[in-house]
């Protein structure tokens, strides 16, 4: 096991910088830093002064190198201007110079760079924003997750009957239904007078104070629902399977009652394979909230991700997509490993 993991582990970062390089070599193309100069500067800069400027802050070097200041395994970019005043990522104004700066500050140094939008540390931006999100996903896991299990058990326990029919039917109708018309549904009817139940508020930004009922309630619902469909869908055709295998059949007859096949004997089983598609709503809570985010004026990291794309704010954009893949990856590994103890069939040559 512990020589999977390593193998995993290698993968993964194989895997992080492919995914990562990708990303900047997308956000580093020269249209969005022609629209990065523009903005810090003005919309009527010469191509002379657009060049000056991605010169003097590094952008015209090599891809590779650029890539390798970025992860800090390069030494960082330094600008010397005609009046002899030294500038670089590494060299903070009143905090060091350029003869005390540190050469290297990457990623790995943990410099995530600064946002041109937020005008602040991209890294302190995407904590707090992935804070928001992380409290958000908790809450709507925590009511996934087993509305979605006792969904799909439920219909599976018995395939074919008029329950099994009907929750399935819920199961549909809810993974077909994107989030931005549950959401738009939800608040039209439990915030608005057309319908007379305001029960809710229609924008979350007070929850990212101070969790409410009535704040919290309908952007959790929104993003419970679509994933309880998808989930409950799995469970119940892993349930359906496992209730017609050859050891139900002698469970049952040997006068077994229903309900201690179920859950001595199938719902172990049942749950092995609806395992993988939990732990990958891990990254879907986290970068597949955008549109409920949005909806619901929640500033989470999805919120955060649409501002940095929307307004070319490269260094956020990296970050961002760096939380996002290690998330990604590091799930993908608990899932396997999970997978590998849940089944006792599996065995790692």
């Amino acid at each position: 096991m512990g020589l999977f993991i390593l193998r995993r582990v290698g993968v993964m970062l194989l895997t992080a910088l492919c995914l990562t390089f990708i990303v900047f070599f997308m956000t580093n193309l020269y249209p969005n830093l022609e629209k990065l100069a523009k903005t810090q500067g003005n919309f009527r800069m010469s191509d002379e002064a657009v060049v000056s400027y991605l010169t003097r802050e590094g952008y015209m070097a090599p891809l590779p190198v650029k890539y390798g200041r970025w992860l800090g395994v390069l030494p960082n970019h330094v600008f010397t201007d005609q009046d002899g005043k030294t500038t670089g990522k590494c060299i903070r104004e009143g905090v060091n110079t350029a003869e005390t700066a540190p050469r290297y500050c990457g990623v790995l140094q943990g410099e995530w760079g600064y946002s041109s939008v937020f005008k602040d540390d991209a890294g302190s931006i995407i904590a707090k924003r992935l804070g928001l999100t992380g409290w958000l996903a908790l809450l709507a896991f925590a009511v996934m997750i087993p509305a979605a299990l006792i969904i799909g058990v439920l219909a599976g326990m018995r395939e074919g009957s008029r329950m099994d029919r009907t929750l399935s039917t819920f199961s549909i109708a809810s993974s077909a239904t994107p989030e931005y018309v549950s959401g738009v549904i939800f608040i039209a009817v439990f915030t608005s007078s057309a319908f007379g139940l305001k029960w809710f508020k229609g924008s979350a930004t007070s929850a990212m104070e101070d969790f409410t009922w009535a704040n919290i309630t309908l952007p959790v619902a929104t993003i419970a629902l679509y994933g309880v469909g998808y989930i409950a869908r799995m469970t119940r055709a892993s349930m359906a399977e496992v209730m017609t295998a050859q050891y139900i059949r002698t469970a049952r007859l040997k006068g077994v009652s229903f309900g201690n096949i179920v859950v001595k004997h199938a719902l172990r089983n049942a749950l092995i394979a609806p395992f993988t598609v939990i732990m990958l709503q891990f990254p879907y809570l986290l970068t597949g909230v955008v549109i409920t985010e949005t909806l619901f004026n929640y500033k989470g990291f999805g919120w955060m991700l649409v501002q940095a794309a929307s307004n070319n704010d490269i260094d956020l954009l990296l970050g961002g997509s760096v939380v996002a893949v290690i998330v990604v990856l590091v799930t993908q590994l608990i899932s396997d490993v999970g997978y590998v103890f849940l089944n006792p069939r599996i065995r790692i040559s």
